[in-house]
C-alpha cells in the first residue's frame, strides 16, 4: 500500500438523517473514516447501506430542509459540516472531485461536452479561453477519448456509456483535486470497459497523488484496486481494515456473507451463497443490537452486543460487535458434523 502520512480527509462521528414525515432517521449513523494522500479507500456494501449518502454528505449535496448532517468532516482544518454554499462551491471541483454513478443524468444534455468540462476551469482557474480549450482537449486525451476535438463538440447522448463515464472523470480531475470521490464508477459498464475505467483511475491517482474514496458493491473491484476497505451495513461501518485483512481474515458475519456470495474460480461448489432478507428501510431499521442479526436468525440473541461497538482485533482491523467470535454458516456446521472438509476459501 503506497499511502502517504498526509491526511486529506478526517471524518468523525458523522450522522446524516433524512426526514420521513415528521421524524428524522439516520442513513449514516456515527461513521468515522480517514483518507490519506495516494490512498484508495473502498466503501462497500449492498444498495441501501448508506454509501452514496456518505459521499454526498462530504460535498454538501443535501437539502438542509429535509436533511440533518452532524459530526465533523475535516479538510484542511475546515469543517465541511454546516459549511455555507459559497465556500462549498470553492471546494467542489477544485479540492474534491466527484464521479457520479450515472453519467447520463449527471451530464447536462443541452451542453456540449467541452463546455461541461470547461465549467470548473472557468470557476476555479485563471486560464483564458484558449488555454481552457487546450486543457479540455488534454483532459479528453488523458481519459482515453480517441478523438478529443470531435468529442468536445458532441452532446452526451451521442456518446456510449463508457465514453460518458470517461467524460465524468475528466470533469472530476480537471482542477487536479487532492480528493476524488468515485461513486460506483463502473456500474452498467461491460467488463472490458470496467477494467479500463479502473486502470484510468489508478493512473490518474499516481499522476496527481489524490486520495480516492471508491464506493462500490463489487468486491472484485475492491480486491483489484483498493488499499483499505470499510464494509458498510445499514448506515454503520461493520468492518474496516486493509484489503489483505478484510479479504484474507473476514470477521463480521456480513463481511463473510458478502465474500461467500462471490463466485470462486477454484471452488467445486456450484451454488452461490444467498444472504437471507434485505437491507431494512430507514423507518424499519432496528437501532439497537447488531443490525445484521435478523438476516442470520440461526445465531442466538446472546451472541450479539446490545449496543455494538467497533473492536480493534489487530492493528488497523476493526469489527463491530463480538458476534464474529461464534458466527458460523449452517452448512459449515452440518459439514463438520458429517466429517466433511470445510471450504478452504472461507477464512475467519
Amino acid at each position: 500500500m503506497d499511502t502517504s502520512d498526509e491526511l486529506l480527509l478526517d471524518i468523525q462521528h458523522l450522522h446524516t438523517a433524512f426526514r420521513v414525515h415528521d421524524h428524522f432517521y439516520d442513513a449514516v449513523d456515527d461513521i468515522s473514516l480517514t483518507l490519506h494522500k495516494n490512498e484508495i479507500l473502498a466503501l462497500v456494501g449492498e444498495s441501501g447501506s448508506g454509501k452514496s449518502t456518505l459521499a454526498t454528505s462530504i460535498i454538501g449535496l443535501h437539502n438542509p430542509r429535509n436533511t440533518k448532517v452532524t459530526g465533523d468532516i475535516m479538510y484542511n482544518e475546515l469543517n465541511l459540516v454546516g459549511l455555507n454554499e459559497a465556500l462549498f462551491n470553492r471546494i467542489r471541483g477544485n479540492d474534491i472531485g466527484m464521479i457520479f454513478q450515472d453519467p447520463l443524468s449527471a451530464l447536462n444534455p443541452l451542453m456540449r461536452i467541452g463546455e461541461q468540462i470547461a465549467e470548473s476551469l472557468v470557476y476555479h482557474t485563471k486560464l483564458n479561453e484558449k488555454e481552457r480549450e487546450a486543457r479540455v482537449l488534454q483532459l479528453l486525451e488523458q481519459v482515453g477519448i480517441p478523438d478529443p476535438p470531435l468529442t468536445a463538440h458532441q452532446y452526451p447522448h451521442e456518446l456510449s456509456g463508457g465514453m460518458r463515464q470517461r467524460v465524468m472523470i475528466a470533469i472530476a480531475i480537471a482542477c487536479k483535486p487532492p480528493i476524488i470521490i468515485a461513486d460506483e464508477p463502473t456500474t452498467a459498464l461491460d467488463v472490458t470497459i470496467q477494467a479500463q475505467i479502473l486502470d484510468l483511475l489508478e493512473d490518474i491517482q499516481k499522476e496527481i497523488g489524490s486520495g480516492i474514496l471508491l464506493i462500490t458493491h463489487d468486491l472484485g473491484v475492491v480486491a483489484e484496486t483498493a488499499d483499505t476497505v470499510a464494509v458498510m451495513y445499514s448506515g454503520q461501518i461493520v468492518e474496516q481494515g486493509s484489503v489483505y485483512q478484510v479479504f484474507e481474515h473476514p470477521l463480521h458475519p456480513y463481511t463473510r456473507s458478502l465474500l461467500r456470495s462471490m463466485p470462486q474460480a477454484d471452488s467445486d461448489d456450484e451454488e452461490l451463497h444467498v444472504i437471507q432478507g434485505t437491507v431494512p428501510s430507514l423507518v424499519n431499521m432496528q437501532r439497537t443490537g447488531d443490525r445484521f442479526a435478523p438476516r442470520i436468525p440461526w445465531m442466538p440473541a446472546s451472541s450479539h452486543e446490545e449496543h455494538p461497538v467497533l473492536h480493534e482485533v489487530e492493528p488497523g482491523h476493526l469489527v463491530r460487535c463480538t458476534c464474529y467470535k461464534t458466527f458460523y454458516f449452517p452448512d459449515e456446521k452440518e459439514a463438520a458434523a458429517a466429517g466433511a472438509p470445510q471450504n478452504a476459501n472461507e477464512g475467519e
